[in-house]
């Protein structure tokens, strides 16, 4: 991999890991399209890259949200601002329930489903395009509940439902942050609301996939692979990924009538044409 591959994997890594257009599915179908062959992420080699990609988000979402995150810590270590107690409470317990069912589903199935049923830069693409019909029509539904509950306000089944539709995540092409706003705007809250929430419980995922996968990195040959590429490619992503959340809390804070709908149309229009290069191109 070269530097310049290296630094726009990291600024894609950073960019699509949370607009709700899925990290995973233009990682699958753009090295295919733009005929990087060089770049492999089932490669042992490419491990680290990914992880440190990965460390450089959560770091984003961490400092983002850093009021949110030491306000919980506090509470959970029995200091803080006793009058946000339950509060605080109720919110580390709702984050809990919604990321136990992606984590009781990706560990026994994500590489299955990932390395032998959705691997492929086709089907990757083809689900870009129902990703957007997820947006799409999501939004549509949305406007069935009333739209102006606050995390404070959701319920034990909501955090669930939101994380089951997390879990669908798992196929390269479906959006994290994409299916869990849905589901947050299902379950009734204002776009800015169903974002921020969104992104917290994206925080304990990515860096549970981080630490998963470090073990593995002390077991390839040839060592850690930590190259000074690695770490700049880490930092970009970080960088990328902080200004995405700040434009996207703007952006849903801005837009509460149909925000999803320009990113379903980019879903469309670039799984389409991925799917068209790659079925009759390459």
């Amino acid at each position: 991999m070269t530097f310049l591959q290296a630094l726009l994997i990291a600024i894609l890594q950073g960019v699509t890991e949370l607009f709700p257009v899925s990290s995973l599915g233009h990682a699958v179908v753009l090295p295919k399209l733009v005929g990087w062959d060089n770049v492999n992420q089932k490669d042992p080699h490419f491990l680290p890259f990914l992880v440190v990609l990965h460390l450089g988000t959560a770091t984003a979402l961490l400092l983002y949200f850093w009021r949110d995150w030491i306000d919980l810590f506090l509470t959970f270590i029995g200091k803080g601002d006793p009058h946000r107690k339950a509060a605080n409470w109720r919110t580390i317990l709702l984050i809990v329930v919604a990321t136990i069912p992606a984590v009781v589903i990706a560990v026994p199935l994500a590489d299955f489903i990932r390395t032998k049923l959705f691997s492929s830069p086709s089907v990757a693409a083809g689900f870009l395009i129902v990703n957007g019909f997820v947006l799409f029509l999501g939004e549509r539904l949305r406007r069935k509940s009333a739209g102006n509950r606050k995390i404070a306000d959701m319920t034990w089944v909501d955090a669930v439902k939101i994380g089951l539709w997390q879990s669908l995540a798992l196929i390269p092409g479906i959006s994290r942050s994409g299916t869990t706003m849905i589901g947050g705007l299902l379950a009734g809250l204002h776009h800015k609301d169903s974002a921020h929430f969104s992104f917290l419980i994206a925080t304990p995922i990515i860096i549970g996939a981080t630490v998963h996968e470090v073990p593995r990195l002390f077991h390839q040959e040839g060592g850690l692979g930590m190259t000074p590429i690695v770490w700049v490619s880490g930092i970009v992503a970080g960088v990328t990924a902080y200004a995405s959340i700040a434009f996207l809390m703007r952006y849903f804070r801005k837009h509460d009538f149909e925000a999803l709908d320009p990113f379903a149309y980019y879903c469309w229009a670039f799984g389409a044409i991925s799917l068209g290069l790659l079925l009759f191109v390459f």
